[in-house]
């Protein structure tokens, strides 16, 4: 199918969507998620359930009769999937596409990683006695999507929802290191990071280096870089595909030890915490 023709399905698509109607009171707030309703999207996630198992592969007509909407529209609907990369066409016969997997993956991530991470964390903070962190990259952000705090006087401002610069902190560069040097390189130039604490390294080229470093020993610890008197360790999590897709990680009072004792009694811990979340996740992949 041309460029062109798909366009254009995406732009009768749009049109499709004026044709939506409100069907609830306006006066009613209980309402509101009837009066928002789009019918024309409802008639597109129809289109995409046809496809299953026994249905791999349908015509233009298949998904018109089983859907039950008209030919016009139908048209409509897989031609914008075909656009969008959602499904191919060969001949007469449309498919989904992997990309389609895109649509459910940001929900499944978020769902399951968190829970099946936080036993793991628990664990993790009872033995080193210092909070323990889940997080993934978003953008140019580290996110801690899970946290486990210990009850002390003074304990890191991090908490679920908390976003650092990827750069400074410890769990941002194990995601760093999961990508290659070309990725690294293109995120450098367009992220300069600021100078947060007199620590903080800035250099394109030192901090090409320290990530680089992670990826090689499989590991980050970050000193008073993301905050004055503040450790990091953090190691990756690989999912089942081995791309790295979270970091774990924990921190401690620069003053409470040396780094060389830091490491010693810090590391494997969160080497073996990484590595029990990594076995949770496979499992559930199968």
């Amino acid at each position: 199918m041309a460029r062109g023709a798909a366009s254009e399905s995406t732009r009768l698509l749009a049109m499709d969507d004026l044709d939506d109607r409100v069907v609830a009171d306006e006066g009613s707030e209980a309402d509101v998620p009837r009066k928002a309703f789009v019918q024309s999207l409802e008639r597109g996630l129809a289109v995409i359930r046809v496809f299953d198992a026994d249905h791999a592969q349908l015509t233009l007509s298949d998904v018109a009769r089983l859907t039950g909407l008209d030919r016009a529209a139908t048209r409509r609907f897989l031609y914008t999937f075909v656009e969008l990369g959602y499904m191919r066409i060969e001949g007469r016969l449309f498919s989904l596409r992997p990309k389609l997997l895109e649509l459910g993956y940001a929900y499944l991530s978020s769902l399951r990683l968190p829970q099946i991470a936080g036993p793991h964390l628990r664990v993790l903070s009872e033995q080193v006695r210092e909070s323990s962190y889940l997080s993934i990259q978003e953008g140019g952000d580290n996110i801690c999507v899970a946290h486990v705090p210990v009850r002390r006087i003074w304990t890191a401002t991090i908490t679920v929802g908390t976003r650092l610069p990827l750069l400074a902190c410890g769990s941002g560069r194990v995601l760093l290191a999961g990508e290659d040097e070309e990725t690294v390189a293109a995120f450098l130039a367009s992220h300069p990071l600021g100078q947060i604490t007199p620590y903080t390294k800035r250099d394109p080229k030192h901090l090409a280096a320290a990530i680089a470093q992670v990826r090689e020993r499989g590991w980050a610890f970050v000193d008073q870089e993301l905050e004055e008197g503040l450790r990091v360790l953090a190691a990756p999590v690989r999912g089942p595909r081995g791309r790295v897709i979270a970091a774990v990680s924990v921190s401690t009072l620069a003053g409470s030890s040396t780094p060389d004792a830091f490491l010693r009694d810090m590391l494997p811990p969160v080497l073996r915490a990484a590595a029990a979340i990594e076995v949770d996740l496979a499992l559930v992949a199968q």
